[in-house]
Parts: structure tokens; sequence; C-alpha cells
């Protein structure tokens, strides 16, 4: 994958429940961490002691988090319903030159700070809520 840039990485909310998705807009910055704990069996007997881990038996997740400005009313007052009627929605976040990844997510973090010289700025940590599905770009 050649460089990439990084406003090409989307972070879309559906909006109506039925597959409308919407930039989630004023985005300046965004990640995304995919995880997978292990379930560690070591026993007494395991080979010269070394950590034996229990192959497919670890929880999977994905957290992804954003920071910027408000800027488009409609996906603003979407993220902030979401978050405040404690929601879980489909979201996609799409990787150029990588994919797309769909799936159920919730919002767990959503901060606001502002400097009294400046804008009003938000933080926002969405993570997994279930199965995740990944096509290949």
């Amino acid at each position: 994958m050649a460089a990439q840039k990084g406003k090409d990485l989307l972070l879309k909310i559906d909006s109506d429940g039925l597959g409308t998705y919407v930039t989630v807009a004023g985005l300046r910055s965004r990640s995304i961490a995919f995880n997978a704990e292990t379930v560690e069996i070591t026993h007494q007997e395991s080979a010269g002691q070394w950590r034996e881990l229990l192959v497919g038996a670890g929880v999977k997740g994905a957290r992804v988090s954003g920071s910027g400005v408000f800027k488009d009313a409609a996906s603003d007052e979407l993220v902030r319903a979401t978050f405040f009627g404690g929601v879980v929605r489909n979201w996609q976040i799409i990787v150029p030159d990588f994919g797309t990844l769909t799936g159920a997510f919730e919002i767990t973090s959503f901060e606001l700070s502002g400097r009294h010289d400046g804008e009003v700025a938000f933080e926002l940590t969405v993570e997994s809520a279930g199965a995740l599905t990944f096509v290949a770009t």
C-alpha cells in the first residue's frame, strides 16, 4: 500500500438504520485499532515452559477515535443523538487502498473542548459492538 492522504480515511455513520451512511464531518484526525485478546493455556508441562495460547478463543474488537470541529449540522446532530440515546448503530470505516470495515459500534467517549480564542472541538471514540465485515479494496 502506497502512502495515502489522511483525509481519505473516512468515518461514516448509518443515518437511518437502512444503510444510508453519512460522513462524520469536521474530523481532523482519525485512528483505528484492532485488538485480539488471547487465552493463555500454559501449564507445567508446556514445552520449554513457553507460553501456549488457545487458538481462536480470544475476543476481537475494534476501536476508532477521531477529533475535529463541528462542521455539518446534520451529522453533528446524529452523533450527539446517538451518544445521548445510548444507541448502537452501524458505522463504516473506509481506509484508502485497504478496504471498508462495516459493523455495529457504540460511541464510548464524546468530549467537547474550546479555548476562549478558538473553536469548539470534539473528540469521539467508537468501539465495536458485534461482528464486523471487511471488504478489501
